[in-house]
């Protein structure tokens, strides 16, 4: 039977130890870098993608037992979009409310 794997967080920071363990920019420190944390978004789909084509193409072989699999694969891979989509979205929110802002 085909497992997926879990969807993997873009960051996190459980204590203080495991800060220093985030990608960081040259510029800053301790904080990961928006660009950063984007690829890691766009990582996530390519990969949830392509687990799910995987199952598409084990169940259309007849190679997949359990079909619950492939809507689970679906699921991931429809969250990870709305998730990049999201990240997207507030970045442009940020950067056009910056932009607006007097001088």
């Amino acid at each position: 039977m085909e497992t997926i794997s879990r969807i993997n967080p873009l960051w996190q920071i459980g204590s203080l130890e495991k800060a220093s363990e985030l990608p960081v920019s040259e510029n800053q420190k301790g904080i990961p870098v928006f660009s950063d944390i984007l690829n890691a978004a766009v990582g996530n789909v390519k990969q949830t993608d392509n687990e799910y084509r995987q199952a598409e193409y084990l169940l259309a072989t007849g190679q997949l037992d359990n079909p619950a699999v492939l809507s689970v694969a679906g699921a991931k891979a429809e969250i990870s979009v709305q998730l990049l989509a999201q990240l997207r979205n507030k970045a442009l929110e940020s950067y056009n409310t910056i932009a607006n802002m007097p001088v």
